[in-house]
């Protein structure tokens, strides 16, 4: 019976965690509907990228809410994908959640303030905001995937290796859209910028990921 209830046990605390981050979905559609359905349409259409980049700070409560939403479900399915691939028992304590959690949001703060401390730096700080605003906006659309992934996990498809990487698949599809779309909106400042820009993507995006897959093979 103990293993049964631990299951039960680690459910109830993935569904408070899935429930609340869904309150912050749900706030951002009564709050700004008009921008949280241009955000739903964003892979048919641009619209809320070119829109709201010009508009709107990089920090404003709608970005707030659907951040949070996003680093809470990454985190979770970061957890359930370790249960999946690294560990025999689903239901590992709720402390290694909050761990990954707290790390997430620790390397996306620290990131951000790199970029834009590049972006003083050579003095490009308007390009900068917007190839980070644009790069947030598309991890921040993939988490709708990732909470739905995490579903599937918990309630569905339980420790399904084929959900995982499936979901991998489409997060990586959609944020290597939005990084081609960036790319090609600022061709002209990269080509200026080109030593730099290539200092800039192996520094700070393929280092931290190289860093998390060596630590994870030992």
């Amino acid at each position: 019976m103990e293993p049964i209830q631990r299951t039960f046990d680690s459910l109830d605390w993935i569904t408070i965690i899935l429930f609340s981050s869904l309150i912050f979905i749900i706030i951002a559609k009564r709050m700004f509907y008009n921008r949280f359905m241009d955000f739903i349409i964003l892979p048919f259409n641009n619209k809320y990228v070119f829109m709201y980049n010009k508009k709107a700070k990089l920090l404003n409560w709608f970005q707030i809410f659907i951040t949070i939403f996003q680093v809470s479900n990454f985190s979770l399915f970061i957890y359930l994908a370790c249960n999946v691939f690294f560990l025999s028992d689903y239901g590992s304590s709720v402390s290694f959640y909050f761990i990954i959690l707290a790390l997430l949001v620790l390397f996306l703060i620290v990131k951000i303030l790199l970029q834009i401390g590049n972006g003083y730096i050579f003095n490009s700080n308007k390009i900068i905001s917007e190839f980070i605003f644009r790069k947030l906006t598309y991890l921040n659309y993939s988490s709708l995937f990732m909470f739905i992934a995490n579903v599937m996990l918990c309630y569905v498809f339980k420790d399904s290796k084929t959900v995982v990487f499936i979901s991998i698949l489409l997060i990586l599809l959609i944020n290597v859209t939005g990084w081609i779309t960036a790319l090609r909106n600022h061709q002209k400042f990269l080509r200026a910028n080109f030593f730099y820009f290539i200092l800039y993507l192996c520094t700070l995006e393929i280092a931290p990921f190289v860093i998390i897959g060596s630590y994870l093979k030992y």
